[in-house]
């Protein structure tokens, strides 16, 4: 497993540690995996892109018992590798956050009403944007159709890797899936 790196712009991140990237590239011990995947933990009583993101997770559309899908474009993971660093970034189309946001009356809302949209100039606003510092060999010759997906753990407070694996293997934790663009 790869170790996380520094956050790249630590005023963005709230824990200022060498595990406050929240981000990994590693293989995930559950599913079995030879390939790599994208991890983000997500602090569910973190800033408020964590805390926007964790609602959009719990917002999904209830499948069988105790699963939870999320529409492709509810919330939408983007990578990109520049150099030896590779992020990402959630995004979320501000129709789908106020929807998701309605019935609460705090802070979070309004925040949420003033994202600015993204650059990348299709409307959708960045939540949270994750990146380290890596060998991103893994990514070469990789098209946009062939990326690996991104997984997020959402969890209560700071944690390493194995703490959010431990957190999901006790039920303290949920994993989500998003397909990558």
């Amino acid at each position: 497993m790869s170790e996380p790196a520094a956050p790249v712009d630590a005023a963005r991140d709230r824990r200022p540690d060498e595990s406050a990237a929240g981000m990994w590239i590693t293989t995930v011990p559950m599913e079995d995996a030879e390939g790599l995947n994208l991890v983000l933990g997500v602090d569910i009583q973190g800033g408020p892109g964590e805390r926007i993101v964790s609602a959009l997770l719990g917002y999904g559309h209830e499948g069988e018992e105790g699963v939870f899908y999320l529409l492709p474009d509810d919330l939408l993971a983007r990578c990109e590798r520049v150099g030896d660093r590779v992020s990402v970034r959630l995004l979320a189309w501000p129709t789908v956050i106020e929807r998701t946001l309605r019935s609460r009356d705090d802070e979070l809302a309004a925040t949420a009403a003033g994202l600015p949209p993204d650059e990348i100039g299709d409307g959708r606003v960045t939540l949270l944007r994750r990146e380290i510092r890596t060998d991103t060999d893994f990514l070469v010759g990789v098209g946009p159709d062939d990326l690996p997906p991104v997984l997020i753990i959402d969890h209560v407070g700071p944690a390493t890797l194995p703490e959010l694996f431990a957190s999901f293997a006790d039920g303290e934790a949920g994993i989500a899936v998003l397909n990558t663009r």
